[in-house]
């Protein structure tokens, strides 16, 4: 896992300034940047990719509409990623540091943990998600006391892995708890926003997208943080 700490950050200001505006990233934008990190595309190539669809944009005669969303770049991106992977090959170029100290992450993790313990979330029939929930909080406490205690710095990945298992156990109840009509309510959001990018994605692609765009709108729903340290 790349130790890119501030990639959706980076992402967002450089298609921001590429784009020419502050405009705000959609729901779509970060499930695509998500994706983009948990397939292990370096922050590099998106940003190659950004650049690279932008200048073939920029050569078209005519430009009737701007580019409204980082799914125009998805195919790019690709392409850049790839470009990259073949250059690599023998490589030893040396991975960016994360920057992150140990203070900054006890901060985050102590800060998600109290966010989590004070959430109302919905319950079902034989699916608690504020047991869940509290599990899930006092990981993250038992995480943040450890660093506290420990001389070294925190092995980063090591972090990231134990928070997605907690992640994708609190999103399993989630859905489990939530109406069905629902969750195929935001699936049609996803479909209405991802349809003019659509050719310019693979399946897999677009499948990762839907479920990213279905976590995220419900978190946003019960109010609750992203727990990855990619979210700091």
């Amino acid at each position: 896992m790349e130790n890119y700490f501030n990639y959706f950050t980076e992402i967002e200001e450089h298609y921001q300034r590429r784009r020419g505006s502050g405009l705000l990233l959609s729901t779509l934008d970060w499930a695509l940047i998500e994706t983009w990190k948990d397939a292990g595309i370096p922050l590099e190539a998106v940003l190659r990719g950004i650049d690279a669809a932008f200048d073939k944009y920029d050569q078209r005669p005519t430009k009737s509409q701007k580019i409204n969303s980082l799914a125009y770049c998805a195919q790019a991106v690709l392409v850049a990623a790839e470009d990259m992977k073949e250059a690599a090959v023998g490589s030893t170029k040396p991975q960016r540091r994360s920057g992150f100290e140990k203070v900054e992450v006890t901060a985050f993790l102590r800060r998600n943990a109290e966010l989590l313990a004070a959430a109302k979330l919905p319950e079902k029939a034989g699916v608690s998600c504020q047991v869940v929930a509290r599990e899930a909080a006092n990981t993250l406490r038992q995480m943040a006391a450890e660093l506290d205690s420990a001389e070294a710095k925190p092995r980063l990945e090591d972090l990231e892995r134990k928070l997605t298992v907690a992640e994708e156990k609190l999103f399993a109840v989630l859905l489990a708890a939530t109406p069905d009509d629902e969750i195929v309510a935001v699936r049609a959001e996803a479909d209405c926003e991802l349809a003019p990018y659509r050719s310019k994605m693979s399946g897999t692609q677009i499948g990762q997208l839907q479920q990213q765009f279905v976590h995220k709108r419900l978190l946003e729903k019960c109010k609750l943080p992203r727990l990855s340290l990619f979210y700091m």
